[in-house]
Protein backbone atom coordinates (compact mmCIF):
# COMPACT_ATOMS: atom_id res chain seq x y z
CA UNK A 1 0.00 0.00 0.00
CA UNK A 2 3.06 2.26 1.18
CA UNK A 3 4.84 1.23 -2.41
CA UNK A 4 1.34 1.97 -4.40
CA UNK A 5 0.84 5.34 -2.96
CA UNK A 6 4.41 6.53 -3.55
CA UNK A 7 4.17 5.13 -6.85
CA UNK A 8 1.52 7.11 -7.27
CA UNK A 9 3.18 10.40 -5.88
CA UNK A 10 6.09 10.35 -8.05
CA UNK A 11 4.22 9.91 -11.04
CA UNK A 12 2.22 13.43 -9.87
CA UNK A 13 5.38 15.33 -9.62
CA UNK A 14 6.45 13.36 -12.80
CA UNK A 15 3.68 14.67 -14.65
CA UNK A 16 3.55 17.89 -12.86
CA UNK A 17 7.14 19.30 -13.67
CA UNK A 18 6.49 20.38 -17.38
CA UNK A 19 3.59 22.70 -15.63
CA UNK A 20 6.02 24.05 -13.10
CA UNK A 21 8.52 25.09 -15.65
CA UNK A 22 5.46 26.14 -17.95
CA UNK A 23 4.84 29.10 -15.05
CA UNK A 24 8.42 29.92 -14.28
CA UNK A 25 8.30 33.62 -14.36
CA UNK A 26 9.87 34.79 -18.38
CA UNK A 27 13.49 36.36 -18.25
CA UNK A 28 13.80 40.49 -18.15
CA UNK A 29 14.55 40.19 -21.73
CA UNK A 30 11.06 38.97 -23.26
CA UNK A 31 9.17 41.68 -24.82
CA UNK A 32 5.91 41.09 -22.93
CA UNK A 33 7.37 41.41 -19.58
CA UNK A 34 10.22 44.37 -19.73
CA UNK A 35 10.74 46.42 -18.28
CA UNK A 36 10.55 44.50 -14.99
CA UNK A 37 12.20 47.80 -13.10
CA UNK A 38 13.23 51.65 -13.34
CA UNK A 39 15.21 51.74 -16.27
CA UNK A 40 18.51 53.85 -15.78
CA UNK A 41 18.98 56.08 -18.45
CA UNK A 42 22.89 57.69 -18.73
CA UNK A 43 23.48 60.96 -20.59
CA UNK A 44 27.68 61.70 -21.06
CA UNK A 45 26.92 65.34 -20.65
CA UNK A 46 25.73 68.11 -17.44
CA UNK A 47 22.09 69.08 -16.75
CA UNK A 48 21.42 71.39 -19.35
CA UNK A 49 23.57 70.31 -22.14
CA UNK A 50 21.39 69.45 -25.54
CA UNK A 51 22.07 65.72 -25.09
CA UNK A 52 20.53 65.94 -21.87
CA UNK A 53 17.68 68.03 -22.95
CA UNK A 54 17.07 65.48 -25.51
CA UNK A 55 16.86 62.51 -22.64
CA UNK A 56 14.86 64.80 -20.35
CA UNK A 57 12.29 65.47 -22.88
CA UNK A 58 11.59 61.94 -23.64
CA UNK A 59 12.14 60.25 -20.33
CA UNK A 60 8.70 60.98 -18.70
CA UNK A 61 6.31 59.72 -21.63
CA UNK A 62 8.71 56.42 -22.51
CA UNK A 63 8.48 55.89 -18.48
CA UNK A 64 4.19 56.00 -19.06
CA UNK A 65 4.73 53.91 -22.32
CA UNK A 66 6.84 50.90 -20.36
CA UNK A 67 5.27 51.39 -17.08
CA UNK A 68 8.36 51.61 -15.25
CA UNK A 69 9.76 54.65 -14.13
CA UNK A 70 12.99 56.11 -16.56
CA UNK A 71 15.46 57.87 -14.45
CA UNK A 72 17.75 59.96 -16.16
CA UNK A 73 21.84 59.85 -15.01
CA UNK A 74 24.12 62.53 -15.67
CA UNK A 75 27.77 60.75 -16.56
CA UNK A 76 29.51 63.51 -17.79
CA UNK A 77 33.06 62.96 -19.04
CA UNK A 78 35.72 62.50 -21.63
CA UNK A 79 32.73 63.82 -24.75
CA UNK A 80 30.65 61.33 -23.27
CA UNK A 81 32.23 58.26 -23.40
CA UNK A 82 32.65 57.95 -19.67
CA UNK A 83 29.06 57.06 -19.81
CA UNK A 84 29.02 55.17 -23.15
CA UNK A 85 31.64 52.50 -21.74
CA UNK A 86 28.79 52.61 -18.67
CA UNK A 87 26.31 51.67 -20.98
CA UNK A 88 28.39 49.20 -23.16
CA UNK A 89 29.64 46.91 -19.61
CA UNK A 90 26.06 47.32 -18.30
CA UNK A 91 24.59 43.64 -17.18
CA UNK A 92 21.40 44.57 -15.98
CA UNK A 93 19.45 45.10 -19.09
CA UNK A 94 18.11 47.89 -17.85
CA UNK A 95 20.65 50.14 -18.34
CA UNK A 96 20.93 52.36 -21.91
CA UNK A 97 21.96 55.25 -23.20
CA UNK A 98 21.23 59.07 -24.62
CA UNK A 99 24.97 58.99 -27.05
CA UNK A 100 25.48 61.08 -29.79
CA UNK A 101 27.03 60.60 -32.53
CA UNK A 102 31.27 61.05 -31.46
CA UNK A 103 30.37 57.94 -29.14
CA UNK A 104 28.64 55.81 -31.22
CA UNK A 105 31.02 56.23 -34.46
CA UNK A 106 34.08 57.29 -34.74
CA UNK A 107 35.55 57.30 -30.68
CA UNK A 108 37.67 54.39 -30.70
CA UNK A 109 39.23 55.90 -34.07
CA UNK A 110 40.57 58.86 -32.88
CA UNK A 111 41.69 57.13 -29.34
CA UNK A 112 42.42 53.37 -30.02
CA UNK A 113 42.66 53.39 -25.99
CA UNK A 114 38.91 54.33 -25.82
CA UNK A 115 37.84 51.07 -23.66
CA UNK A 116 34.15 50.24 -25.78
CA UNK A 117 34.33 49.66 -29.68
CA UNK A 118 30.99 51.26 -30.73
CA UNK A 119 30.52 48.73 -33.52
CA UNK A 120 30.64 45.32 -31.49
CA UNK A 121 29.68 46.61 -27.85
CA UNK A 122 26.19 48.51 -28.46
CA UNK A 123 22.43 47.43 -29.77
CA UNK A 124 21.51 50.22 -31.57
CA UNK A 125 17.68 51.38 -30.23
CA UNK A 126 16.18 53.95 -32.40
CA UNK A 127 17.61 57.60 -33.02
CA UNK A 128 16.03 60.95 -30.94
CA UNK A 129 16.72 63.52 -32.80
CA UNK A 130 19.16 65.42 -35.52
CA UNK A 131 20.25 68.47 -36.06
CA UNK A 132 22.51 70.57 -38.75
CA UNK A 133 25.65 72.31 -38.02
CA UNK A 134 25.60 75.99 -39.69
CA UNK A 135 28.78 77.45 -41.09
CA UNK A 136 29.25 80.57 -40.14
CA UNK A 137 31.38 83.68 -40.51
CA UNK A 138 32.27 86.93 -38.16
CA UNK A 139 29.73 89.66 -38.70
CA UNK A 140 33.30 91.64 -40.58
CA UNK A 141 33.20 89.39 -43.63
CA UNK A 142 32.83 91.10 -47.07
CA UNK A 143 29.53 89.86 -48.52
CA UNK A 144 25.91 89.17 -48.18
CA UNK A 145 24.98 85.80 -50.37
CA UNK A 146 26.24 82.46 -49.38
CA UNK A 147 28.23 82.39 -52.65
CA UNK A 148 30.13 85.59 -51.38
CA UNK A 149 30.58 84.29 -48.12
CA UNK A 150 32.50 81.38 -49.40
CA UNK A 151 34.55 83.21 -51.23
CA UNK A 152 35.65 85.36 -48.49
CA UNK A 153 36.40 82.49 -46.69
CA UNK A 154 38.54 80.97 -49.26
CA UNK A 155 40.26 84.57 -50.04
CA UNK A 156 41.52 84.21 -45.94
CA UNK A 157 43.75 80.73 -47.34
CA UNK A 158 45.80 79.59 -44.19
CA UNK A 159 45.76 83.05 -42.31
CA UNK A 160 42.46 82.19 -41.59
CA UNK A 161 41.29 80.37 -38.49
CA UNK A 162 38.62 78.27 -37.49
CA UNK A 163 37.12 77.72 -33.95
CA UNK A 164 36.08 74.58 -32.75
CA UNK A 165 35.15 72.79 -29.31
CA UNK A 166 38.27 70.59 -29.19
CA UNK A 167 40.38 68.15 -30.95
CA UNK A 168 38.39 65.22 -32.34
CA UNK A 169 34.88 66.88 -32.07
CA UNK A 170 32.34 67.34 -34.66
CA UNK A 171 32.82 70.89 -34.85
CA UNK A 172 36.24 69.67 -35.64
CA UNK A 173 36.28 66.70 -37.93
CA UNK A 174 32.85 68.54 -39.72
CA UNK A 175 34.85 71.69 -40.43
CA UNK A 176 37.80 69.86 -42.16
CA UNK A 177 35.33 68.27 -44.10
CA UNK A 178 34.17 71.42 -45.38
CA UNK A 179 37.37 72.76 -45.60
CA UNK A 180 38.34 69.49 -48.12
CA UNK A 181 34.82 69.94 -50.08
CA UNK A 182 35.17 73.79 -50.33
CA UNK A 183 38.48 75.16 -50.65
CA UNK A 184 38.53 76.60 -47.31
CA UNK A 185 41.93 76.49 -46.10
CA UNK A 186 41.52 77.89 -42.39
CA UNK A 187 43.77 76.70 -39.52
CA UNK A 188 42.10 75.21 -36.69
CA UNK A 189 41.84 76.43 -33.15
CA UNK A 190 40.42 74.55 -30.58
CA UNK A 191 38.97 76.10 -27.49
CA UNK A 192 37.04 74.19 -24.34
CA UNK A 193 33.63 74.28 -25.84
CA UNK A 194 31.32 76.59 -27.76
CA UNK A 195 30.43 79.65 -26.27
CA UNK A 196 34.11 80.43 -26.16
CA UNK A 197 34.45 79.76 -30.08
CA UNK A 198 31.95 82.30 -30.60
CA UNK A 199 33.28 84.81 -27.82
CA UNK A 200 36.50 84.62 -30.03
CA UNK A 201 34.80 85.40 -33.56
CA UNK A 202 33.14 88.12 -31.69
CA UNK A 203 36.69 89.46 -30.90
CA UNK A 204 38.18 88.54 -34.40
CA UNK A 205 40.55 86.17 -33.21
CA UNK A 206 38.93 83.51 -35.25
CA UNK A 207 36.80 84.11 -38.31
CA UNK A 208 35.19 80.84 -38.99
CA UNK A 209 33.10 77.61 -37.19
CA UNK A 210 30.70 75.23 -37.59
CA UNK A 211 28.09 76.11 -34.53
CA UNK A 212 24.40 74.29 -33.09
CA UNK A 213 21.92 77.21 -34.68
CA UNK A 214 20.48 77.49 -31.27
CA UNK A 215 23.65 78.80 -29.92
CA UNK A 216 24.61 80.81 -33.75
CA UNK A 217 20.76 82.26 -34.15
CA UNK A 218 21.08 85.60 -31.55
CA UNK A 219 24.29 86.49 -33.15
CA UNK A 220 22.95 86.63 -36.90
CA UNK A 221 20.13 88.34 -35.83
CA UNK A 222 21.75 91.11 -34.79
CA UNK A 223 24.52 90.62 -37.44
CA UNK A 224 27.63 90.17 -35.71
CA UNK A 225 28.25 86.67 -37.21
CA UNK A 226 27.08 85.50 -40.46
CA UNK A 227 25.75 82.52 -41.72
CA UNK A 228 27.40 80.65 -45.29
CA UNK A 229 25.03 77.67 -44.65
CA UNK A 230 23.36 74.43 -42.80
CA UNK A 231 25.46 71.27 -42.92
CA UNK A 232 22.37 69.31 -43.80
CA UNK A 233 21.13 68.04 -47.16
CA UNK A 234 18.12 70.15 -46.92
CA UNK A 235 16.64 73.08 -45.15
CA UNK A 236 16.42 72.39 -41.29
CA UNK A 237 13.23 74.16 -39.32
CA UNK A 238 16.19 74.42 -36.26
CA UNK A 239 17.67 76.84 -38.66
CA UNK A 240 14.67 78.83 -40.34
CA UNK A 241 15.21 79.88 -44.17
CA UNK A 242 18.86 79.05 -43.87
CA UNK A 243 19.78 77.57 -47.21
CA UNK A 244 22.10 74.71 -46.89
CA UNK A 245 26.03 74.31 -48.11
CA UNK A 246 24.65 72.40 -51.00
CA UNK A 247 23.00 75.58 -52.68
CA UNK A 248 26.06 77.61 -52.19
CA UNK A 249 27.88 74.36 -54.47
CA UNK A 250 29.61 72.98 -51.42
CA UNK A 251 28.84 69.20 -52.61
CA UNK A 252 29.68 66.31 -50.16
CA UNK A 253 29.87 68.23 -47.02
CA UNK A 254 26.14 66.91 -45.56
CA UNK A 255 26.62 66.29 -42.00
CA UNK A 256 24.79 66.48 -38.73
CA UNK A 257 24.80 66.07 -35.29
CA UNK A 258 22.63 63.62 -33.60
CA UNK A 259 21.36 61.97 -30.35
CA UNK A 260 20.50 58.23 -30.45
CA UNK A 261 19.27 55.49 -27.83
CA UNK A 262 21.44 52.55 -27.70
CA UNK A 263 21.83 49.50 -25.50
CA UNK A 264 25.01 47.15 -24.06
CA UNK A 265 25.05 44.48 -26.73
CA UNK A 266 24.34 42.43 -24.23
CA UNK A 267 20.72 43.53 -24.09
CA UNK A 268 18.10 40.29 -25.28
CA UNK A 269 16.18 41.33 -28.53
CA UNK A 270 13.06 41.38 -27.18
CA UNK A 271 14.14 43.97 -24.64
CA UNK A 272 15.86 46.25 -27.52
CA UNK A 273 12.33 45.92 -30.24
CA UNK A 274 10.34 46.60 -27.11
CA UNK A 275 12.50 49.82 -26.51
CA UNK A 276 12.58 50.72 -29.50
CA UNK A 277 8.42 50.39 -30.16
CA UNK A 278 8.22 52.45 -27.05
CA UNK A 279 10.73 55.12 -28.32
CA UNK A 280 9.10 55.50 -31.86
CA UNK A 281 5.07 56.38 -30.59
CA UNK A 282 6.40 58.67 -27.79
CA UNK A 283 9.20 60.49 -30.44
CA UNK A 284 5.89 60.98 -33.00
CA UNK A 285 3.80 62.88 -30.12
CA UNK A 286 3.42 66.32 -30.72
CA UNK A 287 4.51 68.02 -27.50
CA UNK A 288 7.98 66.02 -27.29
CA UNK A 289 8.83 66.75 -30.93
CA UNK A 290 8.37 70.43 -29.75
CA UNK A 291 10.14 69.77 -26.76
CA UNK A 292 12.95 68.60 -28.81
CA UNK A 293 12.47 71.40 -31.38
CA UNK A 294 13.24 73.94 -28.12
CA UNK A 295 15.91 72.01 -27.01
CA UNK A 296 17.62 72.18 -30.42
CA UNK A 297 16.89 69.09 -32.10
CA UNK A 298 14.72 67.54 -35.06
CA UNK A 299 12.88 64.56 -33.94
CA UNK A 300 13.67 61.61 -36.45
CA UNK A 301 11.66 58.22 -35.25
CA UNK A 302 13.54 55.14 -36.40
CA UNK A 303 14.28 51.25 -36.48
CA UNK A 304 17.27 49.74 -34.99
CA UNK A 305 18.62 48.84 -38.15
CA UNK A 306 18.04 52.61 -39.47
CA UNK A 307 20.47 53.56 -36.80
CA UNK A 308 22.43 50.86 -37.02
CA UNK A 309 23.10 52.41 -40.79
CA UNK A 310 23.27 55.48 -39.92
CA UNK A 311 26.66 55.11 -37.38
CA UNK A 312 28.17 52.95 -40.67
CA UNK A 313 27.47 55.69 -43.02
CA UNK A 314 28.79 58.48 -40.32
CA UNK A 315 31.85 56.62 -38.88
CA UNK A 316 32.62 55.71 -42.86
CA UNK A 317 32.60 59.88 -43.37
CA UNK A 318 34.35 60.78 -40.39
CA UNK A 319 36.84 58.17 -40.38
CA UNK A 320 37.72 59.37 -44.01
CA UNK A 321 38.48 62.67 -42.33
CA UNK A 322 40.53 61.47 -39.68
CA UNK A 323 42.17 58.98 -41.74
CA UNK A 324 42.87 62.34 -44.32
CA UNK A 325 44.23 64.63 -41.68
CA UNK A 326 45.57 62.30 -39.42
CA UNK A 327 43.56 63.63 -36.19
CA UNK A 328 44.21 61.82 -33.19
CA UNK A 329 43.47 62.33 -29.17
CA UNK A 330 45.91 60.68 -26.80
CA UNK A 331 45.04 59.37 -23.63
Amino acid sequence: MITKRRALESLALTLCAPAAWAQKPTSSGSASTWPVKPVRLLVGFPAGASPDLAARAIAAPLAKSLGQPVLVENKPGDSGNLAADLVAKAQDDHTIGALINGNLTIAKLLNPKTPFDPEKDFAPVAMVGTAPLVLAVTGQAQGTTPTELLLWARNLSSQGKYGTPGIGTVGHLGMELVKSRSGILATHVPFTGNPQVIAAMLAGDVQLALLPPALVKPHLQSGKLKAIGVTSPQRSPLSGDMPTLREANVQGADLEIWTAIAAPAAMPPAAVTRLNEALADVTRLPEVQQALLTAGWQAQPGTPKALSHRMRQDTSLLGGVILMRGIKIEA
